[in-house]
């Protein structure tokens, strides 16, 4: 099953001569259960493909469905809500609130959302991620590793549709990155989750199942891991 679809994806900024097709008709797919790795230099359009993915910015033309949502025509309070409920984002800085401890920062989404957090749900990422001796630890109590495990707990608190990670390894040393890898890995192996990795690490992206690279806001490249590896 198809959990996004991107079609003919355009994302302009300004005009005449300062104008920059950051995005040119970029069109792919993404099955459920998929570990897809985008990957690209500097200023190819992988962020701004990013942000747009994750709901945070919008396209100047084209689609992003989601789970059969487009969300590119949604407002912006109905982005918002959707974006809550059905995309995880991972950021490499961890954007987690300082004041509040491991528990409070994996379930501050849900209570924005008005819900009540699942508490069954909340134990077991807790110990799947390691940290069950840490939830009441605030965050400058936690190594950067540890920073990142929180992150990917809160962003699996709503079972999202699709995981964003925007290059969660960046801000860490090689032992805690392969630990966060395979810990991406194992939500998506066990659960089924789709995860999308944006990366410029060879390393991360020859761990995935597809790699689609994108250069000068086109994609130039799009492989399954069979076709990475031969």
């Amino acid at each position: 099953m198809k959990i996004l679809e991107i079609k003919n994806l355009c994302k302009v900024y300004g005009s005449g001569e300062t104008k920059v097709d950051a995005l040119k008709n970029v069109s792919f797919d993404i099955e459920q259960g998929e570990f897809v790795a985008i990957v690209g230099p500097s200023g190819s359009g992988k962020s701004t493909l990013m942000h747009i993915l994750g709901g945070v910015d919008t396209p100047t033309s084209g689609e992003v469905n989601i789970s059969g949502t487009d969300i590119s025509k949604l407002n912006e309070t109905k982005l918002a809500i959707f974006r809550r409920r059905q995309i995880g984002l991972i950021y490499q800085f961890y954007n987690l609130i300082p004041i509040l401890n491991v528990e409070e920062n994996m379930t501050l989404p849900i209570l924005l959302d008005g819900k009540k957090p699942d508490k069954k749900l909340l134990n077991d990422l807790v110990q799947k991620l390691g940290l069950s001796e840490r939830v009441g630890h605030l965050p400058n109590q936690l190594s950067g590793g540890q920073q990142q495990r929180v992150s990917i707990g809160r962003a699996l608190m709503n079972h999202p549709a699709i995981l964003l990670a925007d290059e969660p390894t960046g801000n860490l040393d090689s032992e805690n990155s392969r630990e966060i890898i395979a810990l991406l890995r194992k939500f998506n192996k066990e659960n089924r989750q789709t995860v999308i990795i944006i990366t410029h690490d060879e390393r991360i992206a020859l761990s995935a199942d597809r790699v689609i690279t994108i250069e000068d806001g086109q994609i130039t490249h799009d492989s399954k891991r069979e076709e990475v590896s031969a």
